[in-house]
């Protein structure tokens, strides 16, 4: 199309580019913005693109120069492509939580979100466009001329701005507070921000020395009897509004309905995404407080029960523990375990029982405190979770694709990843029950997250907290308990059914009511955020 083109017309191009395709989530943003308003000044929103394209040709000439404009520009052009689909498709915003759990990824499970549509948009807006960079005839000056016509072409992009700010600046304002969450749209600029907050807070801020936690943790006296062995599952992905006992009108809770469980009022969630909810669920920040840099630079309640004496073992068929485990007993299932159901990608998380048979096989006498990461309701693809013979609510959705299925297909399929955490659920109290002779037990379940299916436009989870849908935080949490647990740990059953059903909770309670289920004293325990502790008797 052009026999050469110079660095400033390459530069508007890509910039022009950026603005018509990357930039499509952002301007669907304009859109829902304006259809709010009741008097439109078309104008106005007609000049959107146009500072957009002098603002990216403004930031896009600082790295067009020779030898290295096309490797530069061919990489951002690759990352903003996954940028693009991620936002367009699934509404996934990319703040420094996502981009945390983004560099924590390992590569099956980011290979889940590889399917048609991905690989369609990497090749229209991605290799394409890089093979167009690559293919350019950028004909530049001398240095002296190059830098000339540079500074003349980055102050025409200056000019033009300042007077479409000049003209609508108070427009600009108010639009830009009535939609806030804009600017988190805007690629490339955003992403590139919050990997580089990523990348500062964990590789160049001076490191915070390490605290200790709890050494002082000794577990209650109690009556005397067998060891007591506790399971924490931690869910995947798994929302409220999905189970049976949170009023769902689906048999998405029948295997453990009979198992007279404890069920927690609502629940929400420290944060949106793996690598933000599961250390902070485990840390001593609550919520409004948690920074990860602090969390990881002290111990977490896994650590204090460590340090009452527990044997502590962290089993995980997820994507890890976040730093929580690192100091006790831990195993990250391979992806290769068992043929029967791994397939170099995932495993069903009935591997974990087998795991679990081992562990129960082997205690010593100790109280132990067991933590079962499920890989749960892992989205998008959701139908390798389950197997087949737990392929119960049908039509389901068979692919990662999942904002090209129905409706009632992607519910499905999701309904099909609770219910089976549900069997694994009741297929660990029945392994409990099954130790009765040598252990009082108890089981506690609660999911990291929630997730979006859809709602508002909004696909998996992620979203910024400040507007994070109530799917991807409010999340399920459960209890069990045996006889035995119960009374020689003080606990009354009946007390706990009707107190917790009717209380509201967060991640926050996880710290000090695990350590009150685990019957373990500490200067660190808070009995406020205890949600068990209402129900305590004297034994």
């Amino acid at each position: 199309m052009f026999k050469t083109l110079s660095a400033n017309k390459f530069t508007f191009l890509l910039a022009l580019f950026y603005t018509c395709v990357f930039n499509i989530p952002l301007f669907e943003i304009v859109a829902r913005g304006v259809q709010k308003q009741a008097d439109v000044n078309w104008v106005f929103i007609a000049s959107f693109p146009i500072l957009l394209t002098c603002l990216l040709s403004l930031i896009f000439s600082l790295f067009s120069f020779r030898f290295l404009a096309k490797p530069f520009f061919i990489l951002l052009t690759l990352l903003s492509s996954s940028v693009f689909f991620g936002m367009w498709k699934y509404g996934i915003v990319f703040d420094r939580p996502m981009m945390e759990n983004i560099f924590e990824t390992n590569p099956a499970e980011a290979s889940m979100y590889l399917n048609w549509a991905s690989v369609l948009n990497m090749l229209l807006t991605g290799l394409l466009p890089a093979w167009l960079i690559f293919k350019a005839p950028i004909e530049y000056r001398s240095a002296g001329k190059e830098l000339l016509h540079k500074l003349g072409f980055m102050l025409a992009m200056v000019l033009v701005s300042g007077v479409i700010l000049g003209v609508y600046y108070q427009n600009y304002v108010a639009f830009g507070r009535n939609n806030d969450v804009m600017k988190q749209y805007i690629v490339p600029t955003y992403f590139i921000g919050s990997a580089a907050k990523y990348v500062n807070q964990h590789y160049f801020e001076k490191p915070i020395p390490y605290t200790q936690l709890g050494t002082d943790a000794k577990q209650k006296p109690s009556v005397a009897g067998k060891p007591k062995v506790t399971v924490l599952v931690i869910g995947e992905t798994a929302r409220a509004m999905n189970y049976q006992y949170y009023g769902y009108g689906r048999e998405t809770n029948a295997y453990t309905a009979k198992l007279g469980l404890a069920v927690f009022g609502k629940t929400i969630s420290c944060g949106t995404a793996t690598a933000q909810s599961l250390p902070c669920m485990l840390s001593r920040f609550d919520r409004d407080n948690y920074d990860v840099r602090r969390a990881k630079a002290q111990d977490s309640v896994i650590d204090v029960a460590s340090h009452a004496g527990l044997a502590v073992t962290w089993i995980d068929n997820d994507s890890g523990c976040k730093g929580a485990c690192d100091r006790v007993e831990h195993e990250l299932i391979k992806l290769d375990a068992d043929p029967a159901l791994c397939d170099g990608e995932s495993c069903f998380d009935q591997i974990l029982l087998h795991r679990l048979d081992d562990k129960l096989a082997a205690l010593d006498g100790r109280d132990s405190l067991i933590v079962l990461h499920v890989m749960g309701s892992h989205g998008p693809t959701y139908f390798r979770r389950y197997p087949d013979d737990h392929r119960f609510f049908t039509p389901d959705c068979q692919r990662s694709d999942i904002q090209n299925c129905s409706a009632e297909e992607l519910m499905n399929t999701y309904d099909n990843t609770i219910r089976y955490t549900d069997y694994i659920l009741s297929e660990v109290v029945s392994r409990l029950q099954a130790v009765s002779d040598k252990a009082d037990t108890a089981m506690m379940y609660i999911s990291d997250h929630g997730e979006s299916l859809g709602e508002k436009g909004m696909y998996l989870h992620g979203a910024p907290y400040a507007f994070a849908p109530s799917e991807q935080i409010e999340i399920p949490w459960l209890l069990w308990l045996s006889d035995s647990f119960a009374a020689t740990t003080g606990k009354d059953k009946k007390c706990l059914k009707t107190s917790l059903g009717r209380g509201e909770f967060s991640h926050d309670y996880l710290f000090d009511t695990l350590l009150g289920l685990l019957h373990v004293e500490t200067s660190v325990y808070r009995r406020q955020t205890d949600a068990l502790a209402e129900c305590n008797v004297q034994v």
